[in-house]
């Protein structure tokens, strides 16, 4: 436990000294500020020309300045760029070990690969969640700044269920890019894979198998894609045990594997 304890204050300590959680936090507060910013646009049509083509974009969006527009716009994003932003967040934890030559030292240290692999699964977990908190306040925020229609609890909410059990069931899909970053040594193959997984899914929709591909199903479940595509009980049970088959070939790999 204390070997946990000190690896997670290690990984901890490596993301609050770098560029990369200002770079995420940065990330998000321009994605809602996109947001907010199309919304306000939306809501003020007389104001759509000054906007050059975003006014036109919003315009031809017909979308409703209201809560219920704005959190499905949240969903979406949360469903498919927090896949590839996760994903470059797992990358850089497991793959900066390789590309920095930091793994033997840390393989060198009185901790068990266990703990080391456990606690970095800790902190993208932490991290990830952090951001998503993040992201729903800052859109909370900007939305009442812009005074968005159709406020309710009920849909506030509905609102924010849908988003955090969305950005969890996206953060389940990390351990296979944490896989994929240590065997491949760096971040590029898994950056890689995760967007050639998105734009599998959009096949996947088309054909109707949507609900048994992992990366498809946050957004499935954020109400992102087709209505008429349903998700299934099998549907999780796929998501979780994609979750769980990349966590345990991360421990494997790291365990058996030679890092000379």
């Amino acid at each position: 436990m204390k070997g946990l304890k000190a690896a997670c204050w290690a990984e901890s300590l490596k993301i609050r000294r770098s560029k990369m959680s200002w770079i995420t936090i940065l990330t998000c507060l321009f994605m809602t500020m996109m947001m907010g910013l199309l919304m306000f646009v939306t809501k003020n049509p007389d104001l759509a020309r000054k906007f050059g083509l975003l006014g036109t974009k919003a315009s031809l969006l017909e979308i409703n300045a209201d809560w219920i527009t704005y959190f499905g716009l949240f969903n979406m994003i949360i469903a498919m760029g927090a896949l590839i932003g996760f994903a470059f967040i797992t990358s850089w934890v497991f793959g900066r070990e390789y590309s920095d030559h930091t793994i033997t030292d840390l393989l060198a240290l009185p901790i068990s690969r266990i703990s080391i692999v456990s606690s970095k699964f800790i902190v993208i977990g932490i991290w990830c969640v952090l951001l998503s908190l993040l992201s729903i306040i800052l859109g909370l925020l900007s939305g009442g700044m812009i005074n968005l229609a159709g406020w309710s609890n009920e849909i506030i909410i509905q609102g924010i269920y849908t988003f955090m059990i969305t950005s969890l069931l996206t953060i389940l899909l990390c351990p296979p890019v944490a896989f994929i970053a240590s065997y491949s040594r760096g971040y590029l193959a898994p950056i890689s894979f995760v967007i050639f997984a998105v734009i599998i899914a959009q096949f996947m929709s088309i054909l109707g198998f949507a609900p048994y591909f992992p990366w498809a199903i946050p957004a499935l479940y954020s109400g992102a894609a087709e209505e008429s595509i349903q998700l299934e009980a099998i549907s999780y049970i796929i998501l979780f045990l994609t979750g769980i088959s990349g966590l345990i070939g991360t421990i494997v790999w790291w365990n058996l594997a030679d890092h000379t």
